[in-house]
């Protein structure tokens, strides 16, 4: 039994550190497991605009505390309105990693998002031609469809077109959830042009989990979680080694308040206990063998971006998830799991 874990220090292609207090409280946090980060940009206003991303970044590494080595990549928000000249030009000067696509209304703070991408072909095609990696939240918002189809639907009726009409976009499939993106991301492997990210709460919770013993609004995220057999895929593609699959938190901190209400924000906050928890679901699986390739190599060589020189440690002892992150003012953001023991334990650079 392997009682000690050595990875090449990883990335994590999906986050969320809000802005002001919350990215004090939560930052720190990722920022001791990992070395680089996609930063998402929906703020409130959200960041879409090189300058955007430009004074984000200056307020990401302003909160880091002294000590810690970490590089935020940043992103842009799509809108109707997006400059494609800006936004390239960011790509160029090193400011701007990937843009986001939400689609209108799909998720927090997604009400700028695009409503129609035909008004965006112009932009998808200058960052095709720049090499800019579109990530997009892969889910469909019409009211008709159920919340629990809704990125399948996406599949067929968004993604499919959208890399036909834009054949040199690389695109990631943030946060998949089902065998159906899995299947997708498969088949076009042998393009280069596609890439999926895989959070830990969707290795390890499926859709019953929700409501076992009554609402479990910490358990709440958008994509919501599925049923049994999509989670066994993603854990099948995660645990598989292959380049198009790797590790994004989609780490969402809300507070205590706005989870526990009559409408409550959708996001599971695992920044805490982020490597400990996919250790947990790659040894479920006989795999932890794999985790360095989903953690710390994929998601570099996808994007184009060195691996890491530097490794960290995990190891086989119990940890307790902190109970609660405190706020300045008095509220505070419950991570998943809180106070629950994890039988990995981070242990820094190795």
């Amino acid at each position: 039994m392997t009682d000690r874990l050595i990875l090449r220090r990883p990335d994590d292609w999906h986050v969320h550190f809000r802005d002001g207090a919350m990215l004090r409280a939560v930052l720190p946090f990722t920022a001791r497991q990992f070395g680089r980060a996609i930063v998402m940009p929906n703020l409130r206003p959200p960041v879409v605009t090189s300058a955007d991303a430009v004074a984000y970044r200056e307020r990401i590494l302003a909160a880091l505390p002294s000590g810690l080595s970490f590089t935020p990549l940043m992103t842009a928000y799509l809108t109707d309105t997006t400059d494609a000249a800006d936004i390239v030009a960011g790509h160029r000067d090193g400011v701007l990693t990937a843009v986001k696509l939400y689609p209108a209304h799909a998720t927090t703070n997604s009400a700028h998002g695009v409503t129609d991408l035909g008004k965006v072909a112009g932009v998808l095609d200058a960052m095709a031609e720049a090499g800019m990696p579109l990530l997009i939240h892969g889910e469909v918002t019409d009211a008709e469809v159920d919340v629990f189809d809704r990125e399948a639907v996406f599949l067929d009726r968004v993604l499919a077109p959208l890399l036909e009409r834009h054949p040199g976009l690389k695109v990631v499939l943030e946060h998949a959830t089902t065998k159906e993106a899995v299947d997708f991301v498969r088949a076009h492997a042998a393009t280069g042009r596609v890439g999926a990210t895989i959070t830990a709460h969707h290795l390890l919770i499926n859709r019953t989990h929700l409501f076992q013993g009554g609402i479990r609004p910490h358990l709440y995220c958008l994509p919501i979680a599925k049923r049994e057999h999509h989670r066994q895929a993603l854990l099948e593609a995660a645990t598989s080694g292959e380049g198009p699959f790797f590790l994004g938190t989609d780490t969402a901190p809300h507070t205590v308040a706005s989870k526990e209400c009559a409408c409550g924000c959708a996001g599971i906050f695992t920044a805490p206990t982020a490597l400990e928890l996919y250790a947990e679901a790659f040894e479920a699986m006989g795999r932890l063998d794999a985790l360095e390739a989903f953690a710390s190599l994929n998601g570099p060589r996808f994007y184009g971006l060195p691996v890491a020189d530097d490794v960290v440690a995990l190891e086989r002892r119990t940890e307790v998830v902190p109970d609660v992150v405190l706020l300045p003012e008095g509220d505070g953001v419950l991570p998943f799991r809180s106070g629950e023991p994890l039988g990995w334990c981070f242990a820094g650079a190795a």
